[in-house]
C-alpha cells in the first residue's frame, strides 16, 4: 500500500472508531468515493490492533483495577463493584460474537453499500440525539448491572451493520439507562477492549487462512498511527462531551448521510 493510503485509513479508523460516527461506515465510504480497493485482512487487523492499544493505554489504570479485583476475588465493597463491572464488560461481547458468527463474511461484505451506510448514519444519529436529550445523565459506570450490561451488548451487536457506529450505539444505550455523557463514553470504550481483542484474534486467523502476504511495514505503521491518533481522539471526545455534548455528532451524521444519498442518486 502507498504510505498516503496507510496514513489516511489509519487516521480515519482511529478518529471514527471512538467518535460516534461509524468507523466501518467511513472506511466503506472512502472506497466508494475514491475508488480504492479493499485494503486486505492483514491491514484491517493492524487498524483494530492500533485502536485496541489506544484503549489499553488510555484506560490502563481502570483495566488494571478491574483485572486485579477479578483475579483476587476481593470481597470488599469496592472489590465486588469492580468484579461486577468486569463480568458486565465480558457479557457485552456475547451478543456481537453470536451475531457476527451467524452473519459470516459474505453477509458482512454485502452490507458495505453506500445507501445502507447513509441510512444508518442518519437513523442511529437521530436515535443518539434522542437518547442524549432524554437521558437523566446521573449514573456512573460502576452502577451498571449485569442485565444492563447485556442490554448495551445487544446494542453493540447492531454496530456490525456499517454506518451504525459501535461507540455511538453503545453510548446511546448507556444514555437511555441514565449514564451521563462522560460515563457513557467511558463504558463504551472499556467494553471495546474485549470485543476488539476478539476481532483482532478473528482477523489474525483470517489472515493466516487467506494466505495473503503479510506486509509487516504496513501493519506496523497502520497500527502505530491508529494507536497514537486513537489516544488523542479519546482525550478529545471526553473533554468535548463536557463542553458541547453529542449534538454536533448527530448533525454531522445526518449531513453526511444525506450527502451520501445525494451522491448515490446522482451516480
Amino acid at each position: 500500500m502507498e504510505l498516503s493510503h496507510i496514513l489516511l485509513l489509519a487516521l480515519v479508523q482511529a478518529i471514527t472508531e471512538f467518535l460516534p460516527v461509524s468507523s466501518s461506515g467511513h472506511l466503506g465510504l472512502i472506497g466508494f468515493l475514491v475508488g480504492w480497493d479493499y485494503q486486505g485482512v492483514s491491514f484491517d487487523l493492524a487498524l483494530h490492533f492500533g485502536t485496541l492499544l489506544a484503549v489499553l493505554g488510555y484506560y490502563r489504570r481502570d483495566l488494571l483495577t478491574i483485572a486485579t479485583a477479578m483475579l483476587r476475588r476481593d470481597r470488599s465493597e469496592h472489590g465486588r463493584v469492580q468484579h461486577r463491572l468486569g463480568i458486565g464488560l465480558a457479557l457485552t461481547t456475547i451478543p456481537a460474537i453470536i451475531v457476527g458468527a451467524a452473519m459470516g463474511e459474505e453477509t458482512a461484505a454485502a452490507l458495505r453499500v453506500p445507501t445502507l451506510i447513509a441510512v444508518n448514519l442518519i437513523a442511529f444519529g437521530v436515535l443518539l440525539g434522542v437518547a442524549d436529550r432524554a437521558s437523566g445523565k446521573s449514573r456512573g459506570v460502576l452502577s451498571v448491572g449485569l442485565g444492563e450490561a447485556l442490554f448495551i451488548g445487544v446494542a453493540q451487536a447492531l454496530a456490525l451493520i456499517p454506518g451504525t457506529s459501535r461507540s455511538g450505539v453503545t453510548m446511546t444505550a448507556a444514555l437511555f439507562l441514565g449514564l451521563d455523557r462522560h460515563e457513557a463514553a467511558r463504558y463504551s470504550f472499556l467494553m471495546g477492549v474485549p470485543i476488539t481483542a476478539a476481532a483482532c484474534a478473528h482477523g489474525a486467523l483470517q489472515a493466516y487462512r487467506s494466505g495473503e502476504a503479510f506486509l509487516w511495514a504496513d501493519f506496523a505503521i497502520g497500527a502505530a498511527v491508529a494507536a497514537v491518533a486513537g489516544v488523542a481522539c479519546i482525550h478529545f471526545l471526553l473533554h468535548f462531551l463536557r463542553r458541547l455534548g453529542l449534538m454536533p455528532f448527530v448533525w454531522y451524521r445526518i449531513a453526511l448521510g444525506l450527502a451520501v444519498l445525494g451522491l448515490v442518486y446522482l451516480r
